[in-house]
């Protein structure tokens, strides 16, 4: 799941703590999700990921 989310921040030029920022998703949730320790974020955090990056959430399956 990070692999895709990073992929979509490096496009920004973006950080985790930005997507922190954007989303109101705690840094440390973000980080948990990078060092996969929340291999399944919920459907509300991946919808407020998905719009803070302005793509669809079809970029995650």
């Amino acid at each position: 799941m990070w692999e895709k989310i990073e992929e979509q921040l490096n496009k920004k030029n973006k950080t985790g703590y930005w997507l922190a920022k954007q989303t109101g998703i705690p840094v440390q949730t973000i980080y948990s999700i990078k060092r996969d320790r929340d291999m399944q974020p919920s459907f509300e955090k991946m919808v407020a990921i998905a719009d803070a990056l302005e793509v669809s959430l079809d970029v995650f399956r």
